[in-house]
């Protein structure tokens, strides 16, 4: 089969013919319908080095993906062959507190892991490829009635990431409430969506693109303004009484916006990083409004990925996405890189089941 792997740090990733995996007991062999593209893997590419993970290449690229049960490994009998299934991209040894709780992003026994900290395209092979070897059915989760496959596999981490980052702060986004999404790519615009669909809070979205902000407020935001010197104090003043942000969800992560969500926060509230662009926040007694909460987050669990799906089959949460072939996988994270793809890039290495 096909795949595109990585074979080593500080490369491009190279199409190549691999084996076909064969399931053992207890694991499930998807054809993959779908695999999204993502900033992440660029950061694989190009970014890392030696030591910094502890996985390294080679591995197949690819933590997004959907696609049709294959063939099942001895013992498993949850599934059907042929059915439609998304792919959990964490996968966690199963045994410990957090694993147990469902929170294999948390993994705390990296070393009865498959791989510690990753998953399916994050150390092992992952979906850019005819075919993913899925370790335990637990990593699956049937599609709802109504999601096609190629919808379903960008929401595995460009929508579950911003819900779980707003599911631990829905105690503070009530009706007078104000949430804050900074950049609204790729993550950022199923930001906007997720807001919209499970909270009452007022939203308004900051990103230098003209067209991003326009997207932004078709997708429902209240408010879309570009940033500037005077941006915190109309983000402020767009707020109820003035008094502030209450969640901001900045999916950039530089010091730039990091210092805009400082400037607008509401005492108590909460200010949650989800980009990686490596900025950085002074914190200090009198640095931030009291009680400010500060906090990162990575992607999401199982019962939160079946919550994203179900929101999606009723048509409240969809990613804009620009589709490839798995023969054009390289171009997708060219384009990718620069700037050139709207939502997300989806690769397609089988447009139906063939089993």
């Amino acid at each position: 089969m096909k795949a595109l792997r990585l074979n080593s740090w500080k490369s491009e990733a190279v199409l190549e013919d691999v084996p076909v995996p064969e399931p053992g007991p207890g694991q499930v062999l998807v054809q993959v319908g779908a695999a999204g593209a993502c900033h992440s893997d660029l950061h694989l590419m190009h970014e890392f080095a030696p030591g910094v993970l502890p996985w390294s290449p080679p591995f197949t690229l690819g933590h997004e993906n959907a696609g049709w049960v294959h063939t099942l490994g001895e013992g498993v009998t949850e599934l059907e062959v042929g059915q439609p299934v998304a792919v959990v991209g964490a996968w966690g040894c199963g045994h410990c507190e957090h694993c147990l709780a469902g929170l294999e992003t948390y993994c705390e026994r990296p070393d009865r892991a498959p791989v510690p900290g990753g998953g399916g395209g994050l150390g092992l092979d992952g979906g850019m490829a005819e075919f993913l070897l899925v370790p335990s059915v637990r990593h699956l989760v049937p599609l709802p009635d109504g999601l096609e496959v190629v919808d379903a596999a960008p929401l595995t981490d460009a929508a579950l990431t911003p819900y779980h980052a707003v599911r631990r702060s829905l105690g503070k986004l009530g009706p007078g409430a104000t949430a804050l999404v900074i950049g609204v790519g790729g993550l950022g615009h199923l930001g906007v969506q997720v807001l919209k669909a499970v909270c009452a809070a007022r939203v308004i979205a900051i990103d230098g693109r003209e067209e991003a902000r326009e997207h932004a407020v078709a997708l429902g935001a209240d408010l879309a303004m570009a940033p500037g010197a005077d941006t915190a104090a109309q983000v402020r003043a767009a707020t109820f009484e003035g008094r502030g942000v209450d969640v901001v969800l900045d999916f950039v992560g530089s010091d730039e916006t990091l210092a805009t969500a400082a400037q607008v926060m509401r005492q108590m509230g909460d200010l949650t990083i989800v980009g990686i662009a490596g900025g950085t926040l002074p914190v200090s007694f009198f640095g931030l409004p009291y009680e400010t909460s500060v906090q990162t987050t990575y992607w999401g669990n199982r019962q939160e990925l079946v919550e994203v799906l179900e929101l999606a089959a009723r048509g409240l949460l969809r990613a804009e996405s620009t589709i490839y072939t798995l023969d054009d996988a390289l171009s997708a994270y060219r384009d990718l890189e620069h700037g050139n793809v709207r939502g997300r890039a989806v690769v397609v290495p089988n447009d139906s089941f063939s089993g």
